[in-house]
This record gives C-alpha cells, structure tokens and sequence, in this order.
C-alpha cells in the first residue's frame, strides 16, 4: 500500500476500535471469546487450519482490551484520501475517493446502532437490478462483529472474507458435538477433512449468491414497509419486541427474493444451510418452514417448502402492515406487538 492508502487503513482501523470499545461487551463471555479468537486469526494473518497458543492469544486480548479502554470515550476521525476529507459515514463520498485505489469502503450501522466500518481490496462492482453491489476480498480495516452482507440504501456490499470467516467459526462450531441437523447437512457437502482452504473457497462462493439474495430481499421488504418500520424499530429499547421485529423483517425478506430463488436453483447445500442458519427466534415465529423443511428431508420432496414459500410473502407482509397500524395508534406499542407477532406465528 502507497503511503495515502496506509493512512486511511489506519483511519478505518482505528476508528473499528473506538466503535468495539463501546459496544464489544454486547456479547455473552462465549461469543466474546469466539470472536476474539478469531479476529486474531484475521490480525496476525493465521489460516485457519494453524493452531492458535492459548497464551499468546491471551496476552494480545489483553493488550486489545487495554487499547479499546484508552479510546473509549473518543470520537469518530474523519477519512482523508488524496487530499479530501470526509465524514467516516459518508460512504459513498469514501467509496468515489478511493474507486482508482480499487479498495472498497464502508461506515454505516448496524444491529443496536453499532458502527460498523471497513476497508477491503474491490473484488468486483455490479448493477443489479437497480442496486450497486459491491464484492470485497481480503480485508484491510475491520471490526470485531464484522458482518459478512450489509445494505445501505441501494448499495449492497458482501464481504468474502468475512463470509469466509463466518463459515469456518460455522464449521468449528459444529465440530465440537457433530450434530445431525441442517448445519451438519450443508456441511457434509464439502470435503473439509482433506482439503479445509479449498472446501472453505467453494462453500463461501456458494453462499456468496445467497448472501447477495438476502440484501436484494431486504431492500426490497424496506421499499414495502418504508421509513415508519425504521423509525418503528429505533425507537424500541432492546427488548423482546425489537428481536421479534427484526426476525419478522428478515422472514419478509427471504420469502421476497432468498427462499424462492434457492428453491428454484434446488441448490441443496444452500437450502440446508439457510435452514441451519436461522436463529432461535426466526425458528420460533415460523414452524411451519421447519416443518416443510423436515418433509423434504424425509421425501426427497420439495413441494411442501414451495408451498411455504407461497405462503410466506403474504403472511410476512400482511403481518408487518399489522404492525405498522399499531405503532401508528399507540404511544406504547411494545406490548402489543409482541402479543401480536407471537399470535401470529406461521
């Protein structure tokens, strides 16, 4: 890297810090752990199937949590590229700077408001049906949570190697116990055993379409529900309520543009891995798909998941316009959306 683009690597890097010092502890001690572990990995540039010694990654997380404790209190810097100063949330502006460097980066929230920023060599950039996409490769700045797919606005951005990383802690997760379950299935679908980089290539290019399916589906349930779920949504304290929402959301999503485009490709691997991917909360707001989802395994059969797929979008949909008419009536609204999602379960 030329000495402008090693600055603003710094930039990024530092500012990935200050957002990890407010909001790391989010996570339980065992996710905690997890991550850590892994963003090591990613830091000290290990491959996956390198050992990591105990002590020494004790020793850098106590050095890390030092670090995060001096920037705690400070406040976002501003990125400079090429001699033009920009807010660190003015991604596009950013992204326009840096297009001749062939890096790609982005500042945006998150899940709880996070601040989530990254900067990545530009693996690719395509117009999708009215949406810019991004596909970034290896990672140069980074934070702790690190999510693999983000939308803002009509820009997608899907990050291979955090996706890549997300698959392996997927995998060494599943290792520890083996358990026969839609994880395990997608899985076995790759030779691990023998060749663990190459397998993790091909799972993460399989999955790359469905993480680019999901952001297209999520930009497509904002054009429905518009600015009143948003403002819905952020003004909730972190509650039941909100985790419902967001579950509810994400099943409107994929029921517009993930669920039946892998049901048309009858791509296996991905369809057992959206399965074993769902949280508790997605699981629990929609039994019927787990139930559909269980004929398939049992038959060969995928006519019941398509029927859920019809089903879906409508539910999901008319469900969210529920929702919305009782923000629009109640000063309070928590409560009753709760008692209405959890009535409405599919």
């Amino acid at each position: 890297m030329d000495i402008c683009i090693n600055s603003v690597r710094n930039t990024v890097q530092k500012n990935c810090h200050i957002s990890d010092a407010a909001h790391a502890g989010n996570y339980t001690l065992c996710i905690y752990l997890m991550k850590m572990r892994e963003y090591f990995r990613w830091e000290q540039r290990k491959t996956f199937s390198a050992s990591l010694p105990h002590e020494t990654v004790g020793c850098w997380l106590k050095e890390r949590e030092k670090l995060w404790d001096q920037l705690e209190n400070e406040q976002f810097e501003p990125v400079h590229v090429d001699n033009q100063t920009f807010n660190p949330f003015d991604t596009d502006g950013v992204n326009r700077a840096l297009a001749k460097h062939n890096l790609v980066y982005s500042g945006g929230l998150g899940i709880n408001s996070k601040p989530h920023f990254f900067l990545a060599r530009l693996e690719s950039r395509q117009e999708h049906n009215g949406y810019t996409v991004f596909v970034s490769a290896e990672e140069y700045a980074r934070d702790l949570t690190s999510p693999p797919g983000m939308t803002q606005g009509k820009t997608i951005y899907i990050r291979r190697e955090s996706l890549k990383r997300m698959l392996w802690e997927k995998l060494e997760t599943w290792n520890w116990n083996q358990p026969d379950n839609a994880m395990g299935r997608a899985l076995k679908f790759y030779d691990f055993e023998n060749d663990l980089d190459t397998e993790l290539n091909n799972m993460t290019e399989n999955e790359l379409q469905s993480m680019l399916l999901h952001e297209i589906g999520e930009i497509k349930a904002g054009e429905i529900l518009g600015v009143q779920w948003e403002e819905l949504l952020s003004g909730l304290p972190h509650s039941k309520a909100e985790i419902m929402l967001r579950a509810v959301r994400d099943h409107l999503a994929d029921s517009l543009s993930t669920f039946p485009a892998l049901l048309e490709q009858e791509n296996d691997a991905s369809l057992h891995f959206y399965m074993g991917n769902l949280n508790n909360m997605r699981k629990h707001l929609y039994p019927a798909l787990q139930s559909a989802y269980e004929n398939w395994i049992a038959t060969g059969n995928l006519d019941a998941l398509n029927e859920q797929n019809t089903q879906a979008r409508l539910h999901w949909q008319s469900l969210c316009e529920e929702i919305i008419a009782i923000a629009n009536n109640n000063d309070k609204p928590q409560k009753a959306i709760e008692d209405l999602i959890e009535s409405r379960c599919l």
